[in-house]
């Protein structure tokens, strides 16, 4: 994790992970949840964002 709010946004704003093939997409989430972004890898449209552990 950050330890400051800008280092936060780095790692995890706009980060989305394909739940098909776990490959990393950086994209506006308005994009995402309308279904414009697919994955690079597999062109799959199922996207969830990167998870804070």
């Amino acid at each position: 994790m950050g330890k400051f709010p800008e280092a936060d946004a780095r790692w995890f704003q706009n980060i989305f992970v394909c739940r098909v093939c776990k490959s990393k997409v950086r994209a506006p989430i308005l994009k995402v949840l309308a279904g414009r972004i697919s994955c690079r890898k597999c062109g799959s449209k199922v996207l969830r964002p990167k998870r804070k552990k």
